[in-house]
């Protein structure tokens, strides 16, 4: 990746701006709330769309311990690039036959082990390269997914783990699992996944596992369960200020502040005839004499085709609605009249201070879940990070760390870029 110096000579088509000094609040907030328990920052998919290694680094500032990836590619990538402190651990969890076992053993990294295909696979590795592999074994507990079914098949997988490491092959670092529907509190099958769990963890021990982490809790569980706690909790999307569980409360009832703020240059704006069509199809009709503003971002961009007609910005201090369909590299609001210039601002979604929506609102408007409407804003986005104010570890954190230009792999960044975010 390369880095540049430059300065921007003109305004930005779009930009999202991460508000690093957010993220950090988020963190200290979330581990108050589990105040017995470590706290991994789940940077997987680059961080939600966030940027990992930037994410990575604020939440490790803030008190994280642990930070989380899916694949073992994005830990890879992160132990390289993100220059982080070395008692800062990285799990990484989603695996396939043929997976990078070696790299991730001399990487140092967290490796989620679930069936015995896994486990001979990262012993391979670990006897080929001549150092034990930090091995966590997963349990399904009931999502249905990756982990260990209970009975017989964690008999074997406990037994064949407690073998190697007994052979100095790995050493089992944890036990965990993944709840289903922590996220709608007060639904049984919670209750259920964290008593098989402790039973599962308790096999376990009893063979003589002793592992330096259990963990089940996801964000809403963070939030609302501490009896899930355990050693350590997974907070992915709370970290970046949006609600788990927007049904039980809001990023503010949390006491989480979003992270990610969209904003686009109006690209154009003119006037028209009422009985206009608008954007493909004509799915809008101008009711009236109107003005029209071209909103340069699309569904190239990661504005989902599905808010087509119910997407909203703010432009012109007024709640706009998409007009017509989402085309790939733009749309169209309807100004209702008021005569903006090009080059006005129009955000799309916020941390909603100022009347701007936000990602939940975009959530509902495609009939979608908020994580999706971040994580999808693409690469043709330059993301900006903003700091401000000192972190809880005592660094001095400068108010524009700079921004990353398109095309940009997580952690290009532009250094004396002057843009600021809106509200504090």
């Amino acid at each position: 990746m390369n880095e540049t110096a430059t300065q921007p000579t003109a305004p930005l088509r779009a930009r999202a701006e991460i508000d690093l000094g957010a993220l950090r609040a988020n963190v200290r907030t979330l581990r108050a709330l589990a105040p017995g328990a470590a706290l991994m920052a789940v940077v997987k998919s680059d961080a939600y769309g966030h940027g990992a290694v930037p994410c990575a680094r604020a939440a490790v500032a803030a008190g994280a311990t642990w930070l989380g990836t899916a694949t073992p590619e994005e830990a890879l990538d992160l132990r390289a690039r993100a220059d982080l402190p070395d008692s800062v651990r990285i799990m990484c969890w989603l695996w396939t036959p043929g997976g990078p076992w070696r790299e991730a053993i001399e990487a140092d990294l967290d490796v989620s082990v679930s069936g015995m295909w896994a486990l001979e696979e990262v012993v391979a590795a670990a006897r080929a390269v001549g150092l034990p592999a930090r091995v966590q074994l997963k349990a399904d507990t009931g999502l249905g997914r990756n982990g260990c079914q209970p009975g017989d098949d964690w008999a074997e997988l406990v037994g064949a783990a407690l073998r190697a490491e007994s052979d100095g092959l790995l050493r089992i670092t944890g036990l965990w699992s993944h709840l289903a529907c922590a996220d709608e509190p007060g639904h049984p099958s919670i209750d259920a996944q964290l008593a098989l769990f402790r039973e599962m963890v308790a096999y376990a021990e009893e063979c003589g596992v002793r592992a330096e982490v259990r963990h089940i809790a996801n964000s809403p569980a963070t939030l609302t369960r501490s009896d899930s706690h355990f050693d350590l909790v997974r907070t992915g999307i709370a970290v970046y200020g949006i609600s788990p569980s927007p049904e039980v409360g809001s990023s503010a009832d949390f006491g989480l502040r979003p992270v990610m703020s969209l904003k686009a240059s109006v690209a154009l704006v003119k006037q028209v005839p009422g009985g206009h069509g608008v954007s493909y199809g004509h799915h809008y009709i101008t009711p009236g004499l109107t003005t029209l503003g071209l909103i340069p971002v699309g569904y190239a961009d990661g504005i989902p085709r599905h808010a087509s007609g119910t997407g909203p910005v703010l432009v012109g201090g007024k709640w706009r609605t998409v007009a017509g369909r989402v085309a790939m590299d733009q749309f169209v609001v309807d100004l209702g009249g008021d005569d903006l210039e090009a080059g006005a601002e129009a955000v799309l979604f916020g941390a909603g201070d100022h009347g701007e929506p936000t990602a939940e609102d975009w959530a509902q408007a495609a009939g979608t879940i908020a994580y999706e409407i971040v994580t999808r804003i693409g690469t043709r986005v330059p993301r900006v990070y903003v700091n401000e104010g000192v972190g809880e570890i005592g660094e001095i954190v400068p108010e524009v760390v700079g921004e990353v230009i398109p095309g940009y792999e997580g952690d290009d960044v532009a250094q004396g870029c002057d843009v600021k975010r809106s509200g504090t």
